[in-house]
Parts: C-alpha cells; structure tokens; sequence
C-alpha cells in the first residue's frame, strides 16, 4: 500500500469512527436536555438547583458544580475542537482549496444571516444585543444524531459537509468569543499567559513530542487566562494549537509517523462526548417553564434566536452554496442536490451546546434574558432537528447508501 493510500485509509478510519461517535453522542446529548427539562419542571427542581450551586474546590477556588462545568470541563471541549480544527487544517477536509471553499462559505454566510435577523428584533434593546452570537453556532454532535435517524440513506458527502461547515461554524465561534465576550482585562496574567503560550510554541518547534509538557502547561494558561478576564475555555483552544500533528521536515511517511494531536484527540474524544457535553446538557438545559407564558415565545430575544436558527441558518447556507455553484467556485457534494442541501441548511439550525453557552456568556447576572435566550435555544433546536429530519426523510433517496 502506498504512503498515499495508506493516510487516506486512515482518514477514513478516523471519519468512520467520529461519525459513530458523534451520532451516538447526540442521542445522549439530547437525553441529558430531556432530563433537566423534567428535573428543572418536577418535584425534582430544588434538588436539582441545589446540585448545580454545590460548591467545589478549596478556599479561593470554591465555585459551583455548575461554574466547573461551564469553566473548566467546556475548556476541555474547546480543546478536543481546537485538535479537530488543526488536524482538519493539516491533514482533512480543511486541507484542499477545493475542500475548503464550499463549508467556509457556507459557515460565514450561516453565522452573519442570523446574526442580522437577530439584530433586526432586538436592536432597540441594548442588554438583548449582547445576545447577537447566540442563533450563530451549530451543534455538530447533535446535528450528526438526528442525521444518524436516516440511516444509509443519507449520502456521505452531506456528512462531510455537514461535520466540515460545524468544524468551521466552532472557529468563528471561538472568535467571538474571543473577541466580543471577554471582559475586564487584567495586563499582568494576560501577559503571564501569553508567556506560556510561548513556551508551549518553543517545545511544539524543538519538536517534542510527549503530551505531558503541553497538557501542564495547558492547565497554567488556564488559570492565568481565568484570571486575565479573557474566558478560560479560549485556553482549551491554545493548547489544541500547540499539540504537535505531523512533522512534514522528516523522513519519516505520514502513514506511519506516531501524531500526538491524532492520539490526543482520541483519547479525549468518548470523555467529551459521553461525559462532558451531556453534564453540560444536563447543568445548562434545565429551564423552569412554570412561569412562562405563550406570548413569552414571541418576544423579541427569543424569538429572534428562533428566527435566527430556523430561518436564517438554512437561508445563510443555502443561499451561499447556489452563488458558490452559480459563480462555478463549488460544486454540491456527491449524492447531493438543493433539496437536501436544504435540509443540510435546517439541521445545521441546531444550536444547543455552543449556542447555550454563548447565552452564558452573554448574559451573566441578568438571569431573565439567560432564560429568555435558553428557551429560544431549546425551542428553535426542537423545531429545527424536526424540520430538517422530516424534510430529509422525504427527498432523500430510499435506496442511498453512506
């Protein structure tokens, strides 16, 4: 087997695998939403509040179970994305020119439209404006689970796409969060972290390649960077950055050369998928409806992340890939036509995790519009994971095969 092939059959390997993963992940993903929906709306409720505010940590660090999830836990998932991207950019669908344009766009075009359908709801409001990131992100995991309902009917080329556009969607998202969502600066732990940041830089160029240096390193950039007013999740993403994939200077054949991203990456996958983003789910999701009313739905931040998700993700999507195809840049994917890029463009509606914590981020210590934009979330992701599964049913071909 030639160097060539024998990558490409590894690349596949490890496609095959993160579908697996990542479509068995959403339905636990969604279990875990379900199941703080009935705690948080039960007899249950006090004991599940409780158990979110139950300090951890010693003196100094005694922060809520739910701050550790949020804080510490997602810096761990932003990681695992972080990881994701470089090996992508390196070695994946992100790699090729070709591979490139077509999600790029489509992620662009499927973060700005909802974005401005937000904004054109919420603009009198400037606490609601806070918000305008919210209906911007795509949950892959739950979006490749509710595609996994269809079975080998969905072609491989909307899965690749789809993973592509979320992988995409989730650097823009670190972006802004990167940008818009850090507050209060402190100069001496930005500069404290950005000294580690070197010096996990220096070891990835005198190409060390043992995980244990990077992982220590990690964990002092993250509490430098908590302290710093930058969120510490964004610490997840430098570390990812710093894991040595392969070295390209050496003799040695990618085919066989031992990557300690790749080993990273799938050592912490099951944990995220499994564990951490269900006990996010799970601390996050959990929204008291007891005090809602109907036309608390048609409110302008709610609403305007619904309209965001729903409408402006497929229209954004959708509209991108045609100029792509119409301008000759792109071609749909095999297996592919507007029709199911259509439903493409619905699925990737599913906000929920990135989304969630956007909401978080945006509106800490205004706990109404928290909720208000939880039960935007909720309800558009519902609504969108519907549409999309039922529309897709419907134009996909009964005798495709992934």
């Amino acid at each position: 087997m030639t160097t060539h092939a024998s990558v490409l059959a590894r690349a596949q390997s490890a496609l095959a695998e993160f579908f697996r993963l990542e479509a068995a992940a959403g339905i636990i993903l969604i279990a875990a939403a379900v199941l703080a929906m009935i705690a948080a709306n039960s007899p249950l409720a006090h004991a599940y509040e409780v158990l979110r505010d139950t300090p951890l940590g010693g003196e100094g660090w005694g922060k809520s179970l739910h701050w550790w999830i949020n804080d510490g836990l997602m810096a761990v998932f932003f990681l695992l994305v972080s990881l994701e991207i470089k090996r992508e950019v390196i070695s994946g669908q992100l790699s090729s020119r070709d591979q490139l344009a077509l999600p790029v766009v489509c992620a662009v075009a499927g973060v700005a439209v909802p974005a401005l359908l937000y904004a054109a709801m919420n603009h009198g409001d400037a606490g609601a404006m806070r918000g305008w990131a919210i209906p911007t992100a795509t949950d892959i995991a739950f979006a490749l689970g509710v595609l996994a309902l269809l079975g080998s009917r969905v072609p491989l080329g909307m899965k690749l796409l789809l993973s592509t556009i979320a992988v995409a969607d989730d650097l823009i998202a670190i972006l802004i969060i990167a940008l818009f969502y850090s507050q209060g600066l402190h100069w001496g732990a930005l500069a404290g972290a950005a000294l580690v940041a070197l010096a996990m830089f220096a070891l990835n160029r005198r190409k060390v390649t043992r995980l244990a240096p990077y992982l220590l390193l990690g964990a002092l950039l993250w509490a430098l960077v908590l302290a710093s007013g930058v969120h510490a999740t964004l610490a997840g993403v430098v570390t990812g950055l710093m894991i040595p994939h392969y070295d390209r200077g050496n003799a040695i054949d990618d085919a066989n050369e031992h990557s300690p991203l790749e080993t990273l990456e799938h050592a912490l996958h099951p944990w995220v998928a499994f564990a951490i983003l269900p006990l996010f789910a799970f601390a996050n999701a959990g929204l008291a409806m007891g005090g809602l009313r109907l036309h608390d739905l048609a409110s302008p931040l709610p609403a305007g992340i619904a309209l965001g998700l729903v409408l402006g993700k497929p229209v954004g999507i959708v509209s991108a890939a045609l100029a792509m195809r119409a301008l000759g840049l792109a071609q749909f994917p095999q297996g592919m036509d507007l029709r199911s890029m259509l439903g493409l463009g619905l699925l990737c509606g599913i906000g929920f995790t990135m989304s969630l914590f956007i909401a978080s981020l945006a509106f800490t210590g205004h706990p109404l519009h928290y909720t208000e934009g939880v039960l935007g979330v909720l309800g558009a992701s519902v609504v969108a994971a519907l549409l999309g599964s039922v529309w897709l049913a419907l134009v996909l071909p009964r005798n495709a095969r992934a």
